[in-house]
């Protein structure tokens, strides 16, 4: 069984929880016991882990003394954490952590990502991201399945109130040739013509080490709520919401960022590997 998932409304709720808890000065285990309610299920409540029901938010609103429209703004949030998201809402057959993804990048305010060996999802072209789904020999379903996922996450960066977003990627993804040539020609033209809000910088290869280097991240930083990092690994993807940690990548992100060319030194690169790629 997969493990369970922290969605945005989940987290709001859980983050309200603890707020409140801290305000009164509980730990989760004098809060456990004065509820009866196991510490376990106390910080899985406030980690966004698990939904608790009603009942067993009035009972911690009652001991923490929450009152009025803080107490009816986690009602809410209770009443609603369990209803389908707009992402699932778009893509109801799509997995689970995607659909969390998709949700989570939508309602962020910042989104950082470092990719060093790829151009990252919501910059592909259908093309590109195919050629990268389809290897392995991935049934064609699953694959269009999952291509429409990418479509349904880059449609929301470009609404209205999409996120501040800075894409670094490695000299290396602009120059390994996924499917073919012709492909990543266009890939790379398609990066020129995105608007500059969703930031493109170039890590030029050459240069010592940086943590980057261990591999790609993203961190999506929220107005309301401590961010979070989203790590998309070859055996499956994963989200680390502890703060220690997350800083930790807030520190890399800042290195790596130190390191990349400016967006107009990113777009000349750019044109430079496209020339190489038609001489």
């Amino acid at each position: 069984m997969s493990p369970p998932i922290a969605t945005p409304r989940s987290r709001a709720l859980g983050f309200g929880l603890r707020k409140a808890r801290k305000a009164r000065g509980y730990g989760l285990r004098e809060l456990a016991r004065a509820t009866g309610v196991h510490a376990a299920e106390l910080s899985n409540w406030e980690l966004g882990l698990r939904v608790p029901k009603i009942e067993e938010v009035a009972l911690l609103l009652g001991q923490l003394r929450v009152l009025g429209e803080e107490r009816d703004r986690l009602f809410e949030l209770t009443r609603t954490a369990r209803e389908p998201n707009w992402a699932e809402k778009e893509m109801p057959d799509a997995p689970a952590i995607l659909t969390t993804l998709a949700e989570y990048e939508r309602t962020a305010a910042a989104i950082f990502s470092w990719q060093p060996m790829l151009v990252h999802g919501l910059l592909q072209t259908p093309d590109y991201a195919r050629a990268i789904l389809s290897y392995g020999g991935s049934p064609p379903q699953l694959v269009e399945q999952r291509l429409r996922v990418r479509t349904i996450r880059q449609a929301a960066m470009r609404e209205y109130r999409a996120p501040d977003c800075s894409f670094l990627l490695g000299e290396v993804a602009l120059r390994q040739r996924i499917g073919g040539t012709e492909t990543l020609t266009d890939q790379l033209r398609h990066l020129l013509d995105l608007p500059r809000r969703l930031a493109v910088r170039v890590v030029p290869s050459g240069g010592d080490f940086h943590p980057g280097l261990n591999g790609s991240f993203a961190v999506l930083q929220y107005s309301d709520l401590p961010s979070i990092v989203f790590l998309d690994q070859h055996r499956g993807s994963a989200y680390i919401y502890d703060e220690d940690q997350v800083a930790d990548y807030k520190s890399a992100a800042k290195t790596v960022t130190s390191l990349a060319l400016d967006v107009d030194e990113s777009r000349a690169f750019i044109e430079g590997v496209i020339a190489e790629l038609e001489a």
